[in-house]
């Protein structure tokens, strides 16, 4: 049977995401690049001065869940385009601010020597022990403040559209369905993770706005303060929200593709449904397992954040991994470097969380949450399961709408970035085992092999990723001006 993978989308949208998703992965390929750098300074291979790394630092964070979040929001955008009018300018006018947001980081960091890492912990902008001056610090605020009200104001259109079409974000989310006053399935899993995404990320960026606002005053006028527990909470409500939200935004490419692969739809059934209503709520809950080790933190608000993150791992992750793994049970699908990573990513998700959940336990969160086992987590989560996403849905487009075959060298690519992937995370985790601090740039030397063999991973890594981003660019100028082509791929059905 002859299966149809073209998205049935206008060609100005599909051209509308082709430079933001370049840039993306560029910085994404800057990122890892300047994470190499940080290892090789802990593992002794060069010798990388202490305010440098700490620079590094502040902008592999900042960065790195910056373009992911824009390449996601471009995910997003592309397959919701389907079932709601969006408006093209909300996309556009989101990419502009967020160039403008990452150059004022950039001078910020690199010509006024902002170091204080993505979280920008209130009072530490404004008292700096002379590292940087208000220039500095107003810079790298004001860049994450333009760059989060660029994805509002995107985030705010999506809502506005399916509010339109579905009359609320009770009927997106499929409540009708879930309570029995209508039969059947609900909205596309599109339509209703898009929900999700809005709903939380638009509880994060306010919330960001407000510790960003007044972080910059407290810059000027010292004497304009906040409660620093409060500004803490206010941070990682933004922070962890945010991050989390982008493989929220990436999992609908599997939703949307793998059922193109396999000819077999991905319905919105009773389950996934109240997984995802599940998903929502305690994703702008369950960030108080960062706060953990703060024991001023009200008692019940750290119970609720350990026990809310051992649920949130399960009800999308286990509906979505176990759907993928169903949707494409003897398919007779023909794999390609596209569908394989959407495929890997739901492996990477999986095994992401699980030292997450660990971690959030509060006796092991004690002695492990300053330790690399955080990012060794994080990295895990992120370069497995968000970007595998990414990287699935960039080789599924350039295929489709590019003209890209698939070479022997992007299936070995494939598995070598995963190899080596889990060679970078396994060096964090080990690292977190034997109590390496994280944010640290100098290492003693019982921790200095690990970061060594990391530094040698993710050098490997970031090669594999450097392969397709050019595979990526030289294919990406014809999206949306080859409306004709059709890849031959063909899978057969067992009913």
């Amino acid at each position: 049977m002859e299966t149809k993978l073209q998205v049935d989308i206008n060609w100005k949208t599909k051209r509308a995401i082709v430079f933001p998703i370049s840039i993306s992965g560029a910085i994404i390929l800057l990122m890892m690049v300047f994470g190499v750098i940080m290892l090789m300074g802990q593992g002794n291979i060069i010798d990388l001065d202490s305010g440098m790394f700490y620079k590094f630092m502040t902008i592999h964070g900042t960065g790195m869940i910056g373009a992911a979040a824009l390449a996601g929001s471009a995910i997003m955008w592309y397959f919701l385009s389907q079932y709601v009018p969006l408006k093209r300018s909300a996309f556009i006018i989101n990419f502009c601010f967020f160039l403008l947001g990452v150059t004022m980081v950039l001078v910020g960091i690199f010509a006024y020597d902002f170091a204080g890492g993505w979280t920008f912990l209130y009072p530490l902008p404004a008292i700096s022990g002379g590292m940087w001056g208000e220039t500095g610090a107003v810079l790298y605020l004001g860049g994450m403040l333009v760059i989060g009200t660029g994805f509002l104001l995107l985030f705010l259109e999506a809502s506005r559209a399916i509010i339109k079409e579905y009359g609320s974000f009770a009927n997106s989310l499929g409540w009708p369905q879930i309570i029995g006053r209508n039969k059947g399935y609900g909205p596309p899993p599109a339509v209703v993770a898009s929900t999700m995404v809005c709903i939380v990320d638009i509880t994060a960026l306010i919330a960001g706005a407000a510790i960003l606002v007044i972080s910059i005053v407290n810059v000027y006028q010292p004497t304009y303060t906040i409660d620093p527990l409060l500004a803490k909470n206010l941070i990682y409500a933004f922070g962890h929200i945010f991050a989390n939200s982008i493989i929220y935004m990436g999992v609908i490419a599997v939703y949307e593709l793998l059922p193109r692969y396999t000819g077999r739809p991905w319905k919105s059934n009773k389950i996934l449904l109240i997984a995802w209503n599940m998903s929502t709520l305690f994703t702008i809950i369950i960030y108080p397992h960062h706060l953990l080790m703060d024991f001023v933190m009200p008692k019940w608000m750290l119970i609720l954040g350990q026990v809310l993150s051992y649920m949130n791992g399960l009800p999308v992750l286990v509906v979505t991994a176990y759907g993928a793994l169903m949707i494409v049970y003897r398919s007779g699908i023909k794999w390609d470097v596209a569908s394989s990573f959407l495929y890997l990513s739901m492996f990477g998700w999986v095994i992401g969380v699980v030292p997450a959940i660990i971690d959030a336990t509060i006796v092991v969160n004690h002695v492990m949450h300053n330790t690399k086992w955080v990012p060794g987590h994080f990295h895990m989560y992120m370069g497995i399961g968000a970007c595998a996403m990414i990287i699935g849905f960039m080789f599924y487009i350039t295929r489709v709408d590019g003209g890209r075959v698939d070479r022997e060298v992007d299936h070995l690519a494939l598995w070598l970035y995963l190899f080596f992937f889990l060679g970078v995370t396994g060096s964090f985790l080990f690292s977190g085992k034997v109590s390496a601090p994280r944010r640290w740039a100098e290492h003693f030397p019982e921790w200095v092999a690990a970061d060594v063999a990391g530094a040698i991973f993710g050098t490997a890594v970031t090669l594999c990723f450097l392969l397709f981003m050019l595979r990526y660019i030289n294919y990406s100028s014809k999206i949306g001006r080859m409306p004709s082509f059709k890849p031959d791929i063909r899978t057969t059905t067992h009913g």
